[in-house]
């Protein structure tokens, strides 16, 4: 008997269970992105680019406004303290501007870092869950609070109540710390600096306790576990892995210490030169400079401010862009 040899489906073919038909093999993934996604990706990349050119576009405003100063002060404008332009000749510099944000900032942080982490932990850790929405949303109130109600504050409450406090420093440290060698008054950049740590505390706090919120509850669970302490969880899991938000909230609130006004205009009587003893009376900062002397200043005048705060502008993108190093190493170490 012959076989047969007609063509046909046989087997398994023959049960529709042969091979895949061409359909069904290896597919590509499609790179063309929809109608939405394109617009929203032209939305935002439209969004970053206005962005950057307003700051290109007031550094150079700054800067065209400032070349009048430049070219009357020279390089003697970042080291001269005192502030006359319109004298002739005129001297005016921004050493002691420079100098009184400087001290102003640090103290700022020092107070701010510390107790703004403290109390993020605080909340997303150890307080109760009753209260955790209540002090939550009261650390975002007190955040939106205008400049002008906490310089009032610490104008009539903190700094006399600080008064008692730095006279002891000064007796017990001021033959120690040159820096303390001063008559404690109300009137310095220690005090300027504390008050606006206040104004630096709320937002630097809100921005640290979102970021360590989001630690992995497996990796906190799993520490708690293996026979750790709550605090032991809080240093090996939750601050490490909010290494970037710390950094990012501090610089923040670093840029608010930087630039803010009211406080330093309030607090301080207006004394361009440099003091080593922060307890002193007297000081200047970028900001609280350019609000005394603006309405009072002639061509030349205007120009120094608008050098002066140039200066700041550019010190204020050099500390964003180092903070940002710090984020991106963070994140690679992570």
């Amino acid at each position: 008997m012959e076989a047969n040899d007609s063509e046909g489906p046989t087997g398994l073919a023959a049960l529709g269970l042969g091979e895949p038909p061409e359909a069904d093999g290896p597919r590509r993934i499609e790179a063309r992105m929809s109608r939405s996604d394109r617009f929203y990706r032209a939305l935002a990349t439209t969004g970053a680019g206005i962005t950057l050119l307003i700051i290109v576009l007031i550094g150079v405003f700054l800067l065209l406004e400032a070349l009048p100063a430049f070219r009357a002060a020279g390089f003697g404008f970042l080291t001269t303290q005192r502030w006359d332009p319109d004298s002739v000749p005129p001297e005016f510099g921004v050493a002691a501007m420079m100098y009184g944000t400087a001290v102003t900032a640090i103290v700022a942080m020092l107070a701010t870092v510390p107790l703004a982490l403290a109390t993020a932990v605080f909340i997303n850790e150890y307080a109760p869950r009753a209260l955790r929405a209540a002090l939550t949303s009261l650390v975002d109130l007190m955040a939106a609070i205008p400049s002008l109600i906490f310089a009032l504050w610490g104008l009539f409450f903190l700094v006399p109540w600080l008064q008692p406090i730095e006279g002891w420093l000064v007796a017990q440290l001021g033959g120690t710390l040159p820096f303390m060698r001063a008559i404690a008054t109300g009137s310095s950049l220690f005090n300027a600096g504390l008050v606006i740590a206040l104004m630096a505390i709320p937002i630097t706090t809100s921005i640290i306790r979102e970021v360590l919120s989001q630690a992995p509850r497996h990796e906190c669970e799993g520490a708690l576990a293996l026979g750790g302490t709550r605090w032991g969880m809080i240093t090996t899991v939750i601050l490490p892995f909010g290494r970037t938000g710390i950094v990012g909230g501090s610089m923040l609130g670093l840029g608010r210490a930087l630039g803010e006004t009211i406080a330093a205009t309030l607090i301080l009587n207006i004394r361009f030169e440099i003091k080593p003893q922060i307890l002193e009376t007297g000081g200047i900062t970028v900001a609280s400079g350019i609000a005394v002397e603006f309405f009072d200043a002639q061509e030349l005048g205007l120009s120094a401010l608008m050098a002066a705060g140039l200066s700041l502008f550019l010190v204020t993108i050099v500390i964003n862009l180092l903070a940002a190093t710090v984020v991106e190493r963070a994140k690679s170490a992570a």
